[in-house]
C-alpha cells in the first residue's frame, strides 16, 4: 500500500500534539511496510514572509492553487492508493483534496481539532466551552475575534470555511473523516459534516514506554501552561492538599505567574519545565496519578495515552472527550471542570484508597494495550484506508 501522508506543521515556538501524532503515525506505517509519500509544509516559513506574502497566504488558506499544483505533480510521480491529511491549515488548504480526487485518489482527513466547525478550532471562548458557531452562522467568531484575537486573522479562517462549505468541499471531496472520540464525532455531525463518513480512531503511542511502578508518591501535570488547560484550577486545588506533592512538567505563557503564586502560597508544587519525552515517561510512570484539569473540549490529549501506557491513572475534568476516555473508578476519576474543591477531593480519594489505586494502574495499562497500542492503531488505520473509496461516478470519471 502507498499512502500520501500530508501535514502542515505548527510553528516551532508553539509545538502541537498534532505534530507528534503525525510523526508517530508516519513511523508506524513505515515500520509496518507501508510506503509513505510525505507532503509537508512548515508554518515557520510564514515568520520570514513579508506583508504581501502574508496577505497572499491568508487568501491561499481558503484554496491554494500552488499547493494543489504541487500535490498533482507528486501524485503523478508516485501514484498513492490513498491520501491521509492531518493538518492542512494554513499552507496546504482544502485545494489539496481537490487535487487528490481529480487524480482518482481517495481522501482521509483526521480531525485533530474543531477548526472545520469553529474558526478558533477549540470550541472555547472566554474561559468556557463555546458552540455558538456549530451548525450555525460564523458571525459570532468574527464578533469575538476568535482566531488569534484578531479580526483579520479570524476573517481569513471564516472565509476559508464559508467558501469551502459553499463549494461542497467538506461534503464531496473527503471520503473518510477520522474523529478521535465519539464526543468529537457528535460535534462534527452537529456542525454539518456527513455522519456516514466520520469514523472514530483514538490517538495512540507507536512506541510504548514500560509500565511504571508508581512509587513516587506524587501527582503530575504534563502540558502547556495556559488558561484552557485548567492550571489555575490545579493550583487552587493544591491549597487543600499540603501533604501531596505535585510535579508540573511543561511550559507556557502562565508559567511565571503560576510559579510566583505557588511560592507565595507555599504550595507543595515543583515546576520541572519542558522535559524530553523519555524523561516525561519516567516522571509519569513513577507518579501515583496524572492530573488533566482542562476547561475546554480536548481532542484526545496525548498525556492521557502516555499515562495509561505507564499504568498511571488519570484524574480529569468531566468535560467532553475526557469524560469518555477516563472511566470513573476504573482507570481514574472525574471531577467538575473548574471546581478546585472537586479536584482536591478526587485526588485525596485516590491517595486514601491504595488498593483501588493499584487496581486502576493495572486497568490503565490494559486499556492502553487494547485500544491505544501500535498494533491497535495500525489495524484501525488500514481498515479506514480500505473503506475510503471515491464515489462511483468520480471513480468512473477518473478511469
Amino acid at each position: 500500500m502507498r499512502v500520501l501522508l500530508a501535514h502542515n506543521f505548527y510553528r516551532s515556538t508553539a509545538p502541537s500534539g498534532e505534530d507528534t501524532v503525525y510523526k508517530e503515525e508516519r513511523a508506524l506505517l513505515e515500520r509496518n511496510g507501508v510506503e509513505v509519500i510525505p507532503y509537508e509544509r512548515q508554518s515557520d516559513d510564514l515568520d520570514a514572509a513579508g506583508v504581501l506574502k502574508l496577505a497572499r497566504s491568508a487568501l491561499d488558506a481558503s484554496w491554494s492553487v500552488a499547493a494543489a499544483r504541487e500535490l498533482s505533480g507528486l501524485i503523478g510521480r508516485t501514484r498513492p492508493d490513498v491520501a491521509h491529511f492531518h493538518n492542512t491549515f494554513p499552507l496546504i488548504s482544502p485545494s489539496a483534496y481537490g487535487a487528490c480526487v481529480a487524480a482518482g485518489v481517495p481522501v482521509v482527513q483526521t480531525l485533530h481539532n474543531y477548526r472545520l466547525i469553529c474558526p478558533g478550532a477549540m470550541l472555547y471562548r472566554e474561559g468556557v466551552p463555546c458552540e455558538d458557531c456549530v451548525g450555525k452562522s460564523l458571525l459570532p467568531a468574527l464578533r469575538h475575534r476568535c482566531y488569534r484575537h484578531s479580526l483579520p486573522a479570524t476573517a481569513s479562517v471564516v472565509n476559508m470555511l464559508w467558501n469551502n462549505r459553499r463549494r461542497g468541499t467538506y461534503s464531496s471531496l473527503v471520503q473518510r473523516y477520522v474523529a478521535l472520540t465519539e464526543f468529537a464525532r457528535e460535534r462534527f455531525i452537529a456542525g454539518g459534516l456527513p455522519s456516514d463518513r466520520i469514523e472514530v480512531k483514538p490517538n495512540a503511542l507507536t512506541v510504548s514506554p514500560p509500565a511504571g511502578a508508581g512509587q513516587g508518591g506524587y501527582a503530575v501535570f504534563v502540558g502547556r501552561l495556559s488558561t484552557e488547560k485548567g492550571v489555575h484550577t490545579l493550583l487552587e486545588a493544591w491549597q487543600a492538599l499540603p501533604d501531596v506533592r505535585l510535579k508540573v512538567a511543561g511550559d507556557g505563557p502562565l508559567r511565571a505567574e503560576l510559579e510566583a503564586k505557588a511560592s507565595q502560597r507555599g504550595l507543595n508544587v515543583e515546576f520541572l519545565g519542558r522535559l524530553e519525552r523519555s524523561h516525561v515517561a519516567n516522571v509519569v510512570g513513577e507518579a501515583s496519578m496524572a492530573i488533566v484539569p482542562s476547561r475546554w473540549f480536548e481532542g484526545f490529549p496525548m498525556v492521557v495515552v502516555e499515562a495509561f501506557a505507564c499504568g498511571t491513572p488519570v484524574v480529569a475534568s468531566r468535560l467532553g472527550s475526557l469524560a469518555e476516555i477516563v472511566r470513573e473508578g476504573i482507570n481514574g476519576r472525574l471531577f467538575t471542570a473548574g471546581d478546585p474543591q472537586a479536584l482536591s477531593t478526587a485526588v485525596r480519594a485516590m491517595f486514601d484508597a491504595p488498593d483501588a489505586l493499584k487496581q486502576m494502574r493495572k486497568n490503565a495499562r490494559e486499556e492502553f494495550e487494547a485500544r491505544y497500542s501500535a498494533e491497535a492503531s495500525f489495524q484501525a488505520l488500514v481498515q479506514i484506508y480500505q473503506r475510503a473509496s471515491l464515489p462511483e461516478q468520480l471513480a468512473h470519471a477518473q478511469g
